[in-house]
């Protein structure tokens, strides 16, 4: 079944469409696709990922047309990014 996989960073993103067995997992996938040799910083014992925007497990079972994402890990809060959100003035 095809499945695709998904990195991006911000200078260079990567979508791959890969061939992978029935009943093939999301850790799967990502090793059927190679993308680890593209991105020698992948560190998947850390990183999320997910399908179509929802985390998951590298264990759970995809479906054919399913995209795998793998998740930058976060460098920066959030919520200090968005500046001072105090409402109460």
């Amino acid at each position: 079944m095809k499945v695709s996989v998904t990195y991006a960073l911000p200078e260079r993103q990567t979508w791959l469409e890969v061939d992978v067995p029935e009943q093939a997992t999301v850790r799967d996938a990502i090793e059927a696709s190679g993308i680890a040799r593209a991105f020698p910083g992948l560190d998947l014992s850390t990183q999320k990922v997910g399908v179509f925007g929802k985390t998951i497990a590298l264990e759970a079972r995809l479906e054919a047309g399913q995209r795998v994402e793998i998740y930058r890990p976060i460098t920066a809060d959030p919520m200090a990014l968005r500046g001072d959100t105090d409402t109460d003035e």
